[in-house]
């Protein structure tokens, strides 16, 4: 595939996880070796990557991220109430409120869970802008996602389990100065290949060298 074919096909993926076939953990490994060339602020590579395959751990992650899931599902801010007085837009947020919860009801069982996440100093994440701190991890699970669509995988990108972080960090028994920034559900997928999704024209949302 080429790198825009990657770019621009790499979907979240939610109602197309194939949940009976087993993925080699030989090519999660891979995507992860992808994924530490991402570039971290003054290069400290502060990441760090839970891989979860023991069933019974995906199970537990997975009822944390369904009660989640339900709380967005009902809060003002949930897909399917996005858009709602453009008729073609609502569409499209109806489809992906349905997907969401789709994989509320299914996270447990998708067959490999990865949970990237940050050690940080003193483990107190600082007040402010906080784009450098993030920016030194989520490039790098964007690399883990491309490079799983590259070798035939589905992933989708969730942070919902966040709003219980500290309930998953005890599942997982993760130290106090570890945070964790997504949830990236890992499967093979069902039916054919994806296409570009619908976006804005380009020309919308452009700006050069002012606002106006």
């Amino acid at each position: 595939m080429s790198a825009r074919a990657v770019l621009t096909t790499t979907r979240s993926v939610r109602r197309r996880l194939d949940l009976d076939r087993p993925v080699d953990l030989a090519v999660v490994r891979d995507c992860l070796e992808v994924a530490l060339q991402a570039p971290s602020g003054s290069n400290a590579q502060r990441w760090h990557w839970l891989v979860l395959t023991d069933p019974d751990q995906r199970a537990a992650v997975g009822q944390v991220y369904r009660r989640a899931c339900l709380e967005y599902l009902d809060s003002p801010g949930a897909a399917g109430r996005l858009h709602e007085q453009d008729p073609e837009r609502s569409a499209v947020q109806q489809r992906v409120h349905s997907s969401v919860a789709h994989l509320a009801e299914v996270m447990g069982r998708v067959p490999v869970l990865v949970i990237p996440c940050l050690r940080v100093p003193g483990g107190g994440l600082p007040e402010g802008n906080q784009a450098g701190l993030w920016g030194s991890l989520l490039p790098a699970a964007w690399s883990y996602m491309l490079a799983a669509r590259a070798r035939g995988l589905a992933t989708a990108w969730t942070t919902l389990h966040l709003a219980h972080e500290r309930e998953v960090a005890e599942i997982l028994g993760l130290p106090a100065d570890v945070h964790q920034g997504a949830l990236i559900p890992t499967a093979h997928h069902t039916g054919t290949g994806f296409k570009p999704a619908p976006r804005q024209p380009l020309d919308e949302v452009l700006h050069l060298n002012k606002w106006a």
